[in-house]
C-alpha cells in the first residue's frame, strides 16, 4: 500500500433551519415520538426549504469551513461532491459548487454511492493527491433527501433529513491523515435500497417506480451488521493496528439500533462512537461529516486522534477509512 500524501486541513458543515420533529410526523402518518426513538434513535431532522437545493447546502458547508479555519479555496484543483440527490441530472452539483465559490481552475464531479459516498470520496481524494494528480481537494457530502422521501410511507419518512459536510484535503510531505482503507460493493442487493430513475427493473425484479426512496429495512439491517464489522477489521488489518487503538468510530448514521449492533459485534464501546442522527436523521452521504464536525465542535475529536470512518448503504456499497485527525 502506498504512503498517503494527503492531509485534512479543515472541516465545515451546514443543516437547513427548518426542523421536522417526531411530533410533526404524527400529523402525516400513523406514528409517534416514542415509537420512532425506540426503533431509530432519531428525534428530529432538518428539511431544506423549497428554493434550497443540494448545491446550496454544499456551498454553505464550504463557507463554514472557510470561515472557521480562515481558509481560501481559490487554489482548489478538484471538487468532489458525494450525493444521491443532485440538483439536476446534469450539470453536476460539483460544477454548480465551483460556480458558487468562483474557483477558476478546478476539476469537478459528483460521486454517487449513496450513504457510503463520503468515505468513497475521501478514498478517491486521497488517491488523487497521493498520486500527484492534485494538490488541494474539496470533498463534500451533501443531500436533500426530503425531495425523494415518500411522506406517506411510515417506514421510511421517519428516517431521512437534509444536510451537508465538507473537508479540505491538501498535499503534504509530513503528517498525512490517511492510514488505511477498504471498499466494497454487493450489487446483487441493490434492489433492497433504491430510488428509480430511467429503469424500473433490477436483477429481473420489478421495482416501485415512484421516484421516491424505497428500502427493505430488515434486509439492509442484516447486511450492514454483518458487512461493516468485517470491513472494519479489514481496514485495521491493512493498517497493522487494532480496534483498541482507535479513538473514535464514526459509522454512517442510518439508525441508532444498527450502530449499537455494529458496535456490539465489533466489541467497540458506543461511548466512543459518534453519530449525527439524533438531531439530523439519516442524511446519507452527509451523515459522517456532520458527525465528525459535531465531534470537532464539541471538543471530543482532537488533533492526532485516530478515527475509523465507515459508510454503507445503497449499492449495496460500503467503504471504510482510518485517519489521523490533522485539522487544527
Amino acid at each position: 500500500m502506498f504512503t498517503s500524501k494527503a492531509k485534512i486541513t479543515a472541516i465545515g458543515s451546514y443543516v437547513p433551519e427548518r426542523k421536522l420533529t417526531n411530533n410533526d410526523l404524527e400529523a402525516l402518518v400513523e406514528t409517534n415520538d416514542e415509537w420512532i426513538v425506540q426503533r431509530t434513535g432519531i428525534k428530529e431532522r432538518r428539511i431544506a426549504h423549497e428554493e434550497e437545493f443540494t448545491s446550496d447546502l454544499a456551498y454553505k458547508a464550504v463557507r463554514n469551513l472557510m470561515e472557521r479555519y480562515d481558509q481560501s479555496v481559490d487554489d482548489v484543483d478538484l471538487i468532489i461532491v458525494c450525493t444521491m440527490t443532485p440538483d439536476f441530472k446534469t450539470p453536476s452539483v460539483a460544477s454548480a459548487l465551483q460556480a458558487k465559490l468562483g474557483i477558476k481552475n478546478t476539476g469537478a464531479f459528483d460521486l454517487n454511492t449513496a450513504c457510503s459516498g463520503f468515505t468513497y470520496g475521501l478514498y478517491v481524494a486521497n488517491g488523487m493527491i497521493t498520486s500527484g494528480l492534485n494538490k488541494k481537494v474539496l470533498v463534500v457530502g451533501a443531500e436533500t433527501l426530503s425531495r425523494i422521501t415518500d411522506y406517506t410511507d411510515r417506514a421510511t419518512c421517519i428516517l431521512f433529513g437534509d444536510g451537508a459536510g465538507a473537508v479540505l484535503l491538501e498535499y503534504t510531505e509530513q503528517q498525512p491523515s490517511f492510514i488505511s482503507s477498504h471498499i466494497g460493493s454487493v450489487g446483487e442487493g441493490g434492489n433492497k435500497l433504491y430510488c428509480t430513475n430511467l429503469a424500473n427493473k433490477m436483477n429481473g425484479e420489478d421495482l416501485i417506480d415512484s421516484r421516491k426512496f424505497v428500502q427493505n429495512g430488515q434486509a439492509v439491517y442484516k447486511w450492514a451488521v454483518t458487512t461493516v464489522p468485517k470491513g472494519m477489521q479489514t481496514v485495521l488489518q491493512n493498517a497493522s493496528t487494532d480496534l483498541k487503538d482507535v479513538d473514535w468510530f464514526i459509522p454512517h448514521s442510518a439508525n441508532l439500533r444498527m450502530i449499537e449492533s455494529i458496535c456490539a459485534k465489533s466489541d467497540f464501546p458506543i461511548e466512543r462512537t459518534l453519530y449525527s442522527l439524533v438531531d439530523n436523521g439519516n442524511t446519507s452521504a452527509a451523515s459522517i461529516p456532520l458527525a465528525l464536525d459535531k465531534g470537532v465542535r464539541d471538543g471530543k475529536v482532537k488533533f492526532g486522534d485516530k478515527i475509523l470512518l465507515y459508510g454503507f448503504g445503497g449499492g449495496l456499497a460500503h467503504a471504510g477509512v482510518l485517519i489521523n485527525w490533522t485539522a487544527e
